[in-house]
């Protein structure tokens, strides 16, 4: 007569390959979300290699809080819409405010930096700047999607001419070949972009139009994410990593005069 065999496991030998199994458990490295954030900033702010100073900040912020960052560039316009949609999941850099108009986003209370909106020239190099109203009766180009530039540059009504275009290279290839008198664009961004084309005989002119402070918004998807993120923010300009930030990532794109004169914004 045949017979089964019987196997006993003890209490012991399952609570030890429990043990076993959440040791293994914890060990694998957990992969953290990714946030994808437009942004329609050229170099030293935001570059393809994420190693402009916004990628650099915003990257080091989330990575503080468990995240990882992917900037993607869109054009400005487009850029908003889809971080509004949830497309994407928010936008890098914008002047405040603008939540009011795309409802889904929210700003995240606390600034990044501030930058110039200045005025680039090619044959106009001692123009005397007094405001928006100072391009009255001149002609001047602007990219789609940059809110600042397009709400008061519109005030002037038919008195200046205006030519949007898509692009940083469109905008100083209108320049170049002398169809505008002015673009209309930001400090470090203007001065990315002369630096890598090697582009000389462009003025950047003083003083600028306006200084708005730049901060992070993100789709209302991720509201949970938003106080932690501006607590990070505010930490890291206190440990110094924002100032080490911009003089490894910025301060070089800076004339030699201006170098010793500027004073990091971020704070």
């Amino acid at each position: 007569m045949g017979y089964h065999q019987v196997h006993f496991i003890s209490a012991y030998s399952v609570q030890h390959a429990l043990i076993i199994f959440f040791c293994l458990l914890f060990a694998i490295p957990a992969f953290s979300q990714t946030i994808v954030l437009n942004t329609a900033f050229g170099s030293p702010v935001s570059n393809d290699t994420q190693t402009g100073f916004g990628d650099a900040v915003l990257g080091e912020a989330f990575k503080r809080i468990g995240y990882t960052l992917k900037t993607q560039r869109l054009p400005a316009e487009r850029a908003l819409i889809n971080a509004n949609q949830g497309i994407d999941d928010g936008d890098l850099l914008r002047v405040a405010g603008l939540q009011k108009k795309y409802t889904n986003l929210i700003q995240v209370p606390e600034k990044i930096m501030t930058i110039d909106m200045v005025l680039f020239s090619k044959n106009k190099p001692a123009f005397v700047v007094n405001g928006w109203e100072s391009v009255a009766s001149h002609s001047l180009a602007i990219i789609t999607g940059w809110k600042i530039l397009e709400k008061n540059f519109a005030r002037l009504g038919n008195r200046v001419e205006i030519i949007k275009t898509d692009n940083a290279e469109q905008l100083f290839t209108l320049l170049l070949k002398d169809r505008v008198d002015f673009i209309a664009y930001s400090n470090w961004s203007g001065l990315g972009y002369l630096k890598e084309h090697n582009i000389t005989g462009i003025t950047l002119l003083d003083p600028p139009l306006a200084r708005p402070d730049l901060y992070t918004y993100l789709h209302k998807k991720h509201k949970k994410l938003v106080p932690e993120l501006a607590a990070t923010i505010k930490e890291m300009k206190a440990d110094g990593t924002f100032q080490a930030m911009f003089e490894r990532l910025l301060k070089p794109y800076l004339p030699p005069l201006q170098r010793k004169q500027y004073d990091m914004q971020g704070k």
